[in-house]
């Protein structure tokens, strides 16, 4: 039996018909084969439940610059397979035809010198279209394999020093995972954040030294079972959402179903969906293109930073990553502005693994503290901000509007509410519009 997409109460699947997924990991030597298998990769909305984990992927896809995601929980509970899904929801991307990079061809402030130098020169540059892949990190990849190398046989043949660029580069302007991310050696996973939140890989090998752009999509998915990740690595990750197995008969049933469904016609499964798949896709292209547009009202740092201190967080990543990931989730949700309501919704994936003491609180003392601090931040300033005649009605309207939401749900939630809504209105529209007479 197959759930019904999207409106199902236990889940949301949004996937697409032939959905495909490069997985990337090695250079092959062997000539004429092919560089990765291709695969249907299991769809995302597929996943039974889980919306905390797929909102946070959403939410780093439309915009990176949120420092990645690191998604913890037990084994066997979708972490991996829901990494690698999210390929399948991003649209294509134009890349310079040859360059190892895949820079931009119409964007010269994020090219590397030698594109740079080709489009200053001409004007324009060759591109391809390539479908978004995932470039994965092996547990076993050496320094010089994830930042690059010097070539060390070409330069014995040909007495000139050759780059040979890494998975850093081979991950630019795409998703780069990393499965078991707390089991990498410690200085891999520092160069990896480091990439992340500069956007640059810098390597310096045998008196050489090159830059190249490296704008990545980060995943890291744990099992904390395995050993924790060190709290200055945990702190860098933008987004962090802790997953556990399901405990409901009937979603058990349901993500039984599915998978064995999907095993037993991956194209049929795929293509059952098509329409929930194109809304998704849509929904993610459209976010990704208004977030600049997406306003951060004054009111809205005020309270991020209130609600910080509240929560005597250390240092500043935490400011920062909460208010972009409230302006990607309004993006998402179809908003102007940034409200208490995303400020609420984002604070699940950004404050938690930032509390002092975190690593002697579980994930449900953790959430409590959060709630506590929600509670009492959003209702001192919206008390103060209805109290002093002085506030302008502007800041009185952001206090109001959806406060009663932050904290009331579990996280994920708002946004699958609000796109499962937005799909009943597309389909009873396109309902309407087929029976009407012509």
């Amino acid at each position: 039996m197959l759930v019904c997409p999207l409106i199902s109460d236990f889940q949301v699947r949004l996937f697409r018909k032939n959905s495909v997924n490069v997985t990337l990991s090695v250079k092959p030597k062997c000539h004429g084969a092919p560089f990765a298998m291709q695969k249907i990769s299991y769809p995302l909305s597929a996943i039974v439940a889980q919306d905390a984990m797929k909102t946070a992927l959403l939410l780093n896809a439309v915009d990176p610059g949120i420092g990645g995601v690191l998604i913890r929980g037990q084994k066997g509970t979708a972490k991996s397979t829901a990494a690698r899904s999210l390929a399948a929801l991003l649209p294509a991307i134009d890349v310079a035809e040859g360059c190892p990079y895949h820079c931009d061809p119409t964007d010269p402030e994020r090219m590397h010198d030698a594109c740079c130098e080709k489009f200053k020169a001409t004007g324009v540059l060759p591109a391809a279209s390539r479908k978004m892949p995932v470039i994965e990190l092996p547990l076993s990849a050496t320094e010089d394999r994830v930042v690059g190398s010097i070539q060390l046989e070409h330069a014995l043949k040909t007495g000139q020093r050759h780059f040979e660029p890494g998975l850093l580069a081979a991950a630019n302007r795409r998703i780069l995972y990393v499965e078991a991310v707390n089991l990498l050696e410690d200085h891999l996973v520092d160069l990896l954040l480091d990439a992340a939140a500069s956007g640059i890989n810098r390597v310096e090998r045998e008196g050489m030294c090159v830059t190249h752009p490296a704008r990545f999509i980060l995943i890291g998915t744990m099992n904390p079972e395995e050993g924790e990740l060190r709290p200055q690595f945990l702190d860098r990750f933008g987004l962090v959402v802790n997953v556990e197995g399901l405990t409901d008969p009937q979603q058990r049933r349901a993500l039984i179903e599915n998978r064995l469904a999907f095993e037993a016609d991956p194209r049929g499964f795929a293509a059952a969906c098509q329409e929930e798949e194109d809304f998704l896709s849509a929904q993610v292209v459209q976010a990704q293109s208004r977030l600049a547009q997406i306003e951060i009202p004054a009111a809205a740092y005020q309270l991020v930073v209130e609600l910080v201190i509240e929560l005597q967080v250390h240092g500043h990543r935490a400011d920062i990553a909460l208010l972009k990931a409230a302006r990607a989730l309004a993006a998402l949700s179809g908003k102007a502005a940034v409200s208490p309501a995303e400020i609420g919704e984002a604070a699940c994936f950004v404050l938690p693994h930032r509390l002092p003491g975190n690593a002697l609180l579980g994930p449900s003392d953790a959430q409590r503290t959060l709630d506590e601090a929600l509670a009492k931040v959003f209702a001192e300033k919206a008390k103060q901000v209805a109290s002093e005649p002085g506030n302008n009605l502007d800041e009185l309207d952001f206090m109001l509007v959806d406060y009663e939401f932050p904290g009331s749900a579990a996280a994920g939630s708002m946004l699958f509410q609000t796109l499962k809504k937005k799909l009943r209105s597309a389909s009873s529209t396109l309902t309407s519009n087929s029976a009407s007479p012509p």
